[in-house]
């Protein structure tokens, strides 16, 4: 599993002109599963996620209360090394990827967390005002 965790001080999904997950002075997480990710993958996501202090001050969003928007985004296992196409072989079939990220979004808010999310296999825009900016990758 791998997500792309931003700082934010507004973000937004829109899906068909209607926003469906949106949040302030948060964390946008841009979040890709790939073939061996499991629950317990899941479950570790979700408390990294929650417990990364990149907030002001270093703390987290389990300390401030921070909202957290989760975005499914498939393309962060695109695989351009070779040639020009992206390869996708990597990112998790959606039959599987659509439960992960369901169960990290169910382990956030386990936790205490106010989540938002994107709506899985739509055209979506997401819009975000990034804050520092600061932005990690977390692999796992």
């Amino acid at each position: 599993m791998r997500a792309v965790v931003q700082t934010v001080g507004r973000a937004s999904v829109t899906v068909d002109g209607e926003v469906v997950g949106e949040i302030t002075d948060g964390l946008l997480v841009l979040l890709g599963v790939t073939h061996t990710d499991t629950p317990e993958t899941a479950r570790t996501m979700a408390r990294k996620v929650h417990e990364l202090r990149s907030l002001d001050d270093e703390r987290s969003a389990a300390d401030t209360g921070a909202g957290i928007l989760v975005v499914s985004q498939f393309t962060l296992y695109g695989d351009a090394r070779r040639g020009r196409r992206p390869s996708w072989t990597a990112a998790a079939p959606a039959e599987l990827a659509e439960p992960l990220v369901t169960a990290v979004v169910e382990a956030l808010r386990e936790r205490g967390a106010p989540v938002a999310t994107g709506r899985f296999r739509t055209h979506m825009l997401v819009e975000s005002l990034n804050i520092g900016p600061r932005t990690l990758l977390l692999d796992l």
